[in-house]
């Protein structure tokens, strides 16, 4: 009888075959193990990604995440919050505050007038101006150009105080100065375009890095926040010592003060 065919072959031959079994369903076994392994690493990529995603969407952005923002206050400011803006002697007897809103055509109309008289007389020390902004546009016909205008006055003022008034009135100024509807002041290239007009600020590196980066929003928003205090109904509204004065009648009223009312050229 072959030995291939004898009971002892017959019966190795069921033992290897035995063994290639268990080899190959420990294989088997193992690359399941390894599919499910890999399955649910995926799927928790994928909830920590949607979780990641959900979390990120739910993060307050822009003018919101500005709120919880280091209060960074500019230089030449006066008061707790550094809300206060004051052109002229401190020690003036008289105060006139201005209320303003960069996107307001009216502003922008009484800032190319009267409201180079009004600086005048403070420079003279007839009286002090405090000036308060606002973003009454922002809130009534929506975007961000007011507040954004704000924060890069901010940043013009911590350069100097020349700075920050030569800054406003380039943002009034005819040339610059937006519609109303058009929220152009909302983009950083274009306050640093309106910036590049006044020389202490082109090429001026750390007031671009400001406007930019939003160093001075959270002043901004404290600025808002100052204005609506006054309980204004309106910009411009000019108050002499508390006492509201129409725009027409401001020439008028600041020549009794002893301003001569020709404007600064």
């Amino acid at each position: 009888m072959s030995k291939r065919n004898s009971p002892e072959a017959k019966r190795a031959a069921r033992e290897r075959l035995q063994a290639e079994r268990e080899r190959q369903a420990k294989k088997d076994k193992m690359r399941r193990q390894a599919i499910v392994g890999v399955s649910v690493v995926g799927v928790l990529a994928v909830a920590g990604g949607i979780f990641y995603a959900v979390t990120k969407m739910n993060e307050p952005t822009g003018w919101e995440a500005a709120k919880d923002q280091k209060l960074v206050k500019p230089a030449n400011t006066t008061g707790k919050g550094g809300t206060g803006i004051l052109v002229g002697d401190a020690g003036a007897k008289k105060t006139v505050d201005v209320y303003e809103d960069l996107r307001c055509p009216a502003c922008a109309q009484y800032e190319q007038g009267a409201g180079k008289i009004l600086i005048k007389g403070a420079d003279e020390g007839k009286y002090k101006v405090k000036m308060h902004l606002g973003a009454l546009i922002d809130g009534n016909l929506g975007g961000e150009g007011s507040k954004s205008a704000i924060s890069a006055l901010g940043a013009s003022l911590n350069v100097s105080k020349e700075a920050y008034l030569a800054y406003h009135e380039k943002m009034y100024s005819a040339k610059f100065h937006p519609e109303e509807s058009q929220d152009k002041f909302a983009d950083d290239k274009y306050l640093l375009e309106v910036a590049d007009s006044v020389p202490a600020l082109k090429n001026n590196g750390k007031f671009k890095k400001a406007v930019e980066e939003g160093t001075y929003d959270k002043w901004a928003l404290n600025m808002v926040a100052d204005f609506d205090k006054g309980k204004v109904k309106g910009t411009p509204t000019i108050r002499i010592d508390g006492r509201e004065v129409q725009q027409q009648q401001l020439p008028a009223e600041l020549q009794k003060l002893g301003v001569k009312l020709t404007p600064p050229k």
